[in-house]
């Protein structure tokens, strides 16, 4: 009778599987709302892409995307585009994805440190023995717009006080090659070091660095989307491949969201 009665559950379940397969799964971000903070890549105004991957994922989960890139810009504009997230929204979305640093290392903008150190002394007591004031040393986060880590600190420090209960998720910058908009925007692909003598690399590094600082998720988008304009079959997925290697097409926008659309399977979009 046991066994029978096991039999029974399972044929059931194979049915209600068969029958009715959405009701056993949604994906973690369908119908939320989520801010877009960035560069070029993310502007809607951009004209790499008609179709951007926010988009696309706006059509397959229902996401409601409140966009707020904007082309050129680097990671010390992302306060102020947190702000006004802030002042248009308030506290009424579900999260908050961070798509910037490729412009920080076509600048030139320097690494930098993540921390300053000092001598400090601070109360302690173990083992038994009562609490004292011992010397240590001491780190803080370094912030200042002069380095690309301070920038990334002062961004966090802000974000994760002016929305302490939202999910933060930062995206690695992309692979890039060529850019010629014009005689005074002429970009050269990620082989060569920036002025500083920087590779992308570098920067893409960091931005691993900073979700162990602060405590945030990182996708690596890098690796994960597979986009790789440095060779010509990989033409196809981005926006001219005479002058532009930089800024993902449709197709290669859509290949980001993909990716980006399982990687956040991964992750809650609320608390």
């Amino acid at each position: 009778m046991i066994k029978k009665s096991i039999l029974m559950t399972v044929l059931c379940l194979m049915i209600t599987v068969k029958a009715s397969p959405q009701a056993l799964f949604q994906h973690p971000w369908q119908g939320k709302r989520v801010a877009y903070l960035g560069d070029s890549i993310t502007d809607p105004r951009n004209k790499g892409a008609q179709k951007k991957y926010w988009s696309w994922l706006q059509d397959w989960l229902q996401i409601t995307p409140y966009v707020y890139g904007v082309s050129g810009r680097q990671w010390n504009d992302i306060p102020r585009q947190a702000n006004l997230l802030k002042e248009e929204h308030g506290k009424d979305f579900d999260a908050i994805l961070i798509f910037v640093g490729t412009n920080d290392y076509n600048s030139g903008v320097p690494i930098g440190e993540w921390w300053d150190e000092h001598e400090a002394t601070v109360e302690y007591g173990h083992g038994g023995k009562p609490k004292q004031m011992v010397s240590r040393r001491q780190r803080i986060p370094a912030k200042t717009n002069e380095t690309y880590r301070g920038r990334i600190n002062i961004a966090l420090d802000s974000l994760k006080r002016m929305f302490p209960d939202k999910q933060i998720v930062l995206l690695t910058p992309i692979h890039r090659s060529d850019f010629h908009a014009n005689e005074n925007n002429w970009q050269c692909d990620e082989s060569y070091t920036n002025r500083c003598g920087v590779y992308l690399d570098e920067y893409i590094k960091v931005i691993k660095e900073a979700g162990d600082i602060w405590a945030v998720p990182v996708i690596n988008w890098s690796a994960s989307c597979g986009l790789f304009p440095l060779i010509s079959e990989h033409g196809r997925y981005f926006h001219d491949v005479q002058t532009d290697l930089l800024h993902p097409n449709d197709l290669g926008q859509q290949r980001m969201a993909r990716t980006l659309m399982y990687q956040l399977l991964t992750l809650p979009c609320v608390f």
